[in-house]
């Protein structure tokens, strides 16, 4: 299943039960853990765009998805500039895909801005906020215009999934371990081109020295289908196949159904990042988180914490399920997949079981290096 760059991987929208603005603490916790690097980057862009004649400080939200947390890294940037004797006005863009729910975003704006008047302490400078819709494996902005991108547990999305991969992956949605070698190796290679290809957009839309913040699912072990997030998906798989015995689900429906992911160790990105002589790496490192975003290794009650993964998965993975499986098996598929997560869970208290999330946390400088233009289609 290949993904359409323009209406591809999208979080479900609105401020429901089931919307990504309700279930999506991993990700805050996430941002907030970035917070130092975040205020580092706006300090530099901030000195950058000082030198500027109109000091407008530009700053792009990559994958801002919907929700608390969209407007959450505006309020981060504009906190770092608060009480700065020497001011600029700020841009905010918030870039996700067309699909995702910017009415959710703008809606939420207006609560923002009023609290934001409102707090009390040093007043944040005049600050302004628009929407861009679109793939970031594409140009969204000119040539040298952005001071600072941002961007959240999003890298880790692919701008498609492998082509060749077809049923070769049968009964597995991601590496699992009875995934073929060719397979795990087209996986790679797709993430060594798009991550190739984001970071050359970005060097060409930033300013010289502008900064980069990014924060992506990642992997601790160095073999890849020993990743945590492959069993974590797998889980995910054996629902799946759970409905295709039911008579639910068609076995070729599965075989054909891949994500468009991939979680990549540290040394892979820094080799990436090398490899496009386009950066220097500030910070790299990894963080790590639980599964059901409680920060213990003791899970108290498995079939809770089942739920609550399952919970938080639904609005990341229920839109791209639905439209190649149908809406109609989502109840029934993340209820096996919160029992799936609950027996897992259980093995933690007899033998050692992975159950975090293993997140990259990186900081990353522009070159100042001329580099030629580049012509991509959008």
């Amino acid at each position: 299943m290949n993904m359409d760059k323009s209406s591809g991987f999208h979080m479900s929208g609105g401020d429901g039960e089931s919307s990504y603005a309700a279930n999506s603490k991993v990700q805050e916790k996430t941002i907030l853990e970035s917070r130092p690097l975040l205020h580092d980057a706006v300090e530099a862009a901030h000195a950058l765009a000082l030198l500027s004649s109109g000091a407008t400080l530009v700053v792009a939200d990559l994958g801002c998805s919907s929700g608390l947390n969209t407007l959450l890294v505006v309020s981060e940037v504009l906190g770092a500039l608060a009480g700065r004797r020497r001011r600029c006005q700020v841009q905010f863009f918030l870039n996700d895909l067309p699909s995702n729910d910017f009415n959710q975003v703008f809606r939420s704006l207006e609560l923002f801005n009023d609290n934001n008047n409102n707090r009390k302490g040093e007043k944040a400078p005049p600050y302004y906020v628009a929407g861009v819709p679109g793939s970031f494996y594409t140009r969204l902005f000119p040539d040298r215009s952005v001071h600072l991108f941002y961007s959240s547990f999003c890298l880790m999305i692919r701008s498609k999934v492998p082509e060749g991969v077809g049923s070769l992956n049968q009964g597995n949605i991601y590496l699992w371990e009875t995934t073929p070698a060719p397979v795990v190796e087209l996986y790679q290679e797709q993430f060594r081109e798009d991550l190739s290809q984001f970071l050359r957009l970005r060097h060409s839309e930033l300013v010289a020295s502008g900064r980069m913040v990014l924060t992506f699912v990642g992997r601790k072990d160095a073999h890849v289908l020993r990743g945590e997030m492959c069993c974590f998906w797998g889980l995910l798989s054996q629902a799946l196949q759970a409905l295709v015995h039911q008579g639910r689900v068609e076995k070729e429906k599965l075989d054909s159904f891949n994500l468009p992911l991939y979680t990549p160790s540290i040394a892979e990105v820094e080799a990436a990042i090398e490899e496009s002589q386009l950066f220097d790496i500030n910070h790299i490192r990894l963080s790590e988180h639980g599964w059901d975003d409680l920060d213990g290794d003791v899970v108290l009650d498995t079939v809770q914490s089942g739920v609550k993964v399952a919970r938080n998965v639904r609005p990341v993975m229920g839109p791209i399920l639905a439209r190649h499986f149908g809406e109609g098996i989502l109840d029934d598929l993340f209820e096996t997949f919160a029992q799936n997560v609950a027996k897992h869970l259980e093995r933690v208290v007899t033998q050692e079981v992975d159950t975090k999330y293993a997140v990259v946390l990186l900081s990353l400088t522009a070159r100042c290096a001329v580099m030629p233009d580049i012509v991509t289609s959008v």
